[in-house]
């Protein structure tokens, strides 16, 4: 039996908190990219999170065992987080936050396939390979949208680094949930995704010359969003979430992300958002919604007909 609960107003509220914040760290990342190299933010914020885990790891006495098998698997999770984040970093200097988080968002569509693939429990449903196609036509009206001619290659090669990004996102859920890191505390995971971020980004930075590091109020602000807020607490509060409540119900929250983030990108840093554009990322939402959610939505549904047919 499953102990997890439903979702009740606590957990709903914690939800929409999180989106909002996740949704945030992409529009803070652009609005900061002429004072803050995006490759530098990246790496400092998993540098400070991974150490803020560290000493959240090290005041509730827990321990990490490197012989239990996660070390290449954690290693290769890393690598793939790391990538991730690397592809963000271009991505957000060529096109915009609201295209970013969108096409970034995409993982679990990807996660989707390749879990499907790597454990036999894991098989679509025919409602989840719906939102797949519907995601991907999304995808195709999506891209570039309301980009003029000067500007197309950029935005296109933008959103197509993002898209990208969120194809690793999703290779980094499949490699957690089908090797040993599935058993492993969720800390030591995470630490091993920012550790690798931290010295694989700063290393990138350092390489490139893109050290550019101006400290304004909203510099500062931006990191310690990214570094307190997105990597350390969020993380703790998603992970203690799915401990405690259903992972079909929470799944339902998923569309709110790029739906958010869409918005703030309007609102605090004006972008255009085009018709076309909005018509392809609800399709891509929609699409989300029903592969994370499945499960919820067809337990409605039987419910619903179950109420009827009384």
């Amino acid at each position: 039996m499953d102990q997890r609960l439903p979702i009740d107003q606590k957990a709903s509220l914690l939800m929409l908190l999180l989106c909002s914040v996740w949704a945030m760290q992409q529009v803070l990342l652009k609005a900061t990219t002429p004072d803050f190299s995006p490759t530098l933010q990246l790496a400092l914020r998993s540098g400070i999170g991974g150490a803020l885990v560290m000493l959240f790891v090290l005041l509730r006495g827990q321990r990490f065992d490197l012989k239990n098998g996660t070390l290449l698997p954690g290693l290769a999770a890393g690598f793939l987080f790391s990538f991730e984040f690397f592809l963000v970093s271009i991505s957000v200097q060529l096109t915009s936050a609201a295209h970013l988080v969108v096409f970034l968002y995409t993982a679990p569509i990807f996660a989707a396939l390749g879990l499907a693939y790597f454990i036999p429990n894991e098989r679509l449903k025919k409602l989840q390979w719906f939102g797949i196609a519907l995601a991907f036509v999304g995808i195709a009206i999506a891209f570039g949208g309301g980009a003029d001619q000067k500007s197309m290659s950029n935005i296109i090669l933008g959103d197509l680094l993002a898209l990208l990004a969120g194809a690793s996102w999703g290779a980094t859920t499949v490699v957690v949930r089908a090797t040993k890191l599935s058993q492993a505390p969720a800390t030591q995971t995470l630490l091993y995704q920012l550790i690798a971020c931290f010295v694989l980004l700063l290393g990138v930075a350092w390489i490139t010359g893109d050290m550019r590091f101006n400290p304004t109020p909203l510099v500062l602000g931006s990191l310690f969003f990214q570094a307190v807020i997105v990597s350390f607490i969020s993380f703790l509060v998603w992970f203690w979430l799915l401990k405690t409540y259903l992972a079909s119900r929470l799944g339902v929250f998923s569309f709110l992300t790029p739906l958010l983030g869409v918005v703030l990108s309007s609102v605090l840093l004006d972008e255009q958002i085009s018709e076309r554009f909005i018509g392809g990322a609800l399709l891509v939402v929609s699409g989300i919604t029903l592969v994370s959610a499945h499960s919820f939505i067809i337990q409605l549904v039987q419910g619903s007909k179950k109420e009827a047919e009384g």
